[in-house]
């Protein structure tokens, strides 16, 4: 019997999202437009996702609660937390080379307890000694306070698990989006005997793994991934922008190359520098997030962005790194002229202001 289909479509705010969306009203195909909100998008994305829904459509709006989880967590970290505080964590050799087949070191360097980059492809990740159950109930009583649901999905992420993102455990698209859009609004149409098709905004020419993508799959939990765009080119998909006349997200002309979240975990160095200089107030509030989560992590250690252990200077070192040459030791002149004056109007790196 053939079921009903109905066609998910995923809106982040973004020009890719956004092209999909008018190649289905192109093309007179019914689609119900869904967002997911991290809590960690511009303010002008939420300003442009009004815009679309004047101009497009209703988009229904979703966004994951980790109330349950934080619970959960602060009654681990009563029960477990003490005695692996208390026991030393053992020191490892950490591979820094790309060679292959490289053996590692079969010795510990004469203090364990400190840094040791003297293996060339190796460092020695030091060994932590274990606290006293003194230093332990301070650590448990400030977390146990840090543990409160803030409200925001990206904040509350990382309470939770007590560390930010990378880009080698990008936990947030998981947490944040994927499962959020299928818990809230697939399983439902699932449950109710529908073919669910999620079409996705996805391009093959922004990664080589997203080059290896078919354009149809299934998914194990039974619905159809459609990506309607995945041989576009950026040069199609602002065409489109243009060929129904929608405006694509003003970000595209303020330096941003993608738009989501703000900062995203793969934000390169010159994004990172036109959004210190233009958007400081998404600094100040990653520098706020930053002391949050440290008061819920175990050794009181996390960094947006990767640091020595996760100290250091936080969101303000990467900042200041942005401002540099290639290398991250010399002030890049021209950046330094261009922090003397207020930012152009307009700058694309596609060639939105041409």
């Amino acid at each position: 019997m053939n079921k009903p289909t109905v066609n998910i479509l995923s809106v982040s705010g973004g020009k890719d999202s956004t092209a999909m969306w008018l190649l289905a009203i192109e093309k007179g195909v019914k689609v119900e437009p869904v967002f997911a909100d991290t809590g960690n998008e511009h303010p002008m994305t939420y300003e442009y996702l009004d815009y679309l829904e004047r101009e497009l459509g209703t988009i229904r709006r979703v966004k994951a609660d980790f109330s349950r989880r934080i619970a959960k967590r602060k009654e681990y970290v009563v029960t477990h937390w003490p005695s692996k505080l208390q026991k030393d964590v053992p020191g490892q050799w950490i591979k820094i080379s790309d060679e292959e087949d490289l053996v590692p070191p079969a010795f510990e360097p004469p203090d364990p307890y400190k840094p040791y980059n003297g293996v060339a492809g190796w460092r020695w990740e030091p060994t932590v000694k274990g606290m006293t159950p003194e230093e332990t109930e301070v650590i448990v009583q400030r977390a146990l306070t840090a543990l409160v649901p803030s409200g925001n999905p990206f904040l509350d992420l990382c309470i939770w698990k007590g560390r930010f993102p990378s880009t080698k455990a990008r936990f947030c698209t998981t947490f944040l989006k994927t499962d959020v859009i299928y818990e809230q609004v697939v399983m439902p149409y699932l449950e109710q005997g529908f073919k669910v098709v999620s079409w996705q905004g996805v391009r093959a020419e922004e990664s080589h793994t997203r080059s290896k993508l078919p354009e149809r799959e299934e998914t194990p939990e039974g619905q159809e991934v459609y990506r309607p765009i995945l041989r576009w080119l950026v040069d199609d998909v602002f065409a489109i922008h243009d060929r129904m006349g929608v405006k694509p997200n003003p970000l595209y002309k303020l330096g941003m190359s993608r738009v989501g979240c703000m900062p995203c975990v793969n934000c390169n160095k010159g994004e990172l520098f036109e959004i210190s200089r233009r958007f400081p107030a998404e600094i100040d509030r990653i520098r706020e997030w930053e002391a949050i989560v440290k008061q819920a992590s175990k050794r009181g250690a996390a960094t947006f962005f990767p640091t020595a252990h996760g100290q250091g200077n936080g969101i303000d070192e990467w900042v200041e790194w942005s401002k540099t040459t290639h290398g991250g030791k010399n002030m890049d002149l021209l950046k330094a002229i261009e922090l003397a004056d207020d930012p152009p109007m307009c700058s694309s790196v596609y060639g939105l202001c041409e």
